[in-house]
């Protein structure tokens, strides 16, 4: 299937694309082919770039955010989803819902130690069992959205549908339009 300049085909097929939580998640899945996967260059993963090169709109795909929330001596993680257009509304809608005092983007180093992902390529495909996924509204209507991987060497092409039926997916507004 083509979206953009890319070529996408079933991301189980092509494990070697996938960072290894991402490929165990898609192979234990009930509907392991609801998951496209393309090869891109590692140095176009970041969204405008990515976006520019390969002829996708900012709208079509979805950054996977870390957060890290603390209130008193507890500090956990959770994935925000919002459409590259859009911006996660941090302190207002996600740190209300996550019953947060204080919510920032997770540091990358840790986010990638405990995601066993890629900088630039962390997907909500595969993050660490327990953790909330926030799904923005827009996100989980998508019919075909661009995601991470896992690695910055590959994209996703998965359906808003599947973001949303995720082990602890949850659909709400997160996003502040552009």
């Amino acid at each position: 299937m083509h979206f953009g300049t890319l070529e996408f085909s079933p991301a189980v097929d092509h494990p070697d694309l996938l960072a290894a939580p991402t490929a165990s998640a898609l192979t234990a899945s009930s509907d392991p082919s609801g998951a496209l996967v393309a090869a891109i260059d590692p140095g176009l993963a970041d969204t405008a770039e990515f976006c520019a090169h390969y002829e996708i709109s900012p709208a079509d795909g979805a950054n996977c955010v870390v957060v890290q929330a603390r209130r008193g001596e507890r500090t956990w993680f959770a994935a925000c989803l919002v459409r590259g257009a859009d911006r996660l509304d941090v302190n207002g809608a996600v740190r209300r819902h996550l019953d947060a005092r204080k919510l920032s983007f997770a540091p990358m180093d840790q986010a990638v130690d405990l995601t066993g992902m890629q900088v630039g390529g962390i997907t909500p495909i595969g993050l660490p069992e327990g953790w909330p996924i926030l799904v923005d509204e827009a996100v989980a209507a998508g019919e075909r959205l661009i995601i991470g991987s896992g690695t910055r060497g590959a994209k996703l092409l998965v359906s808003g549908a599947l973001l949303a039926g995720l082990p602890g997916a949850e659909v709400l507004p997160i996003a502040l339009r552009s």
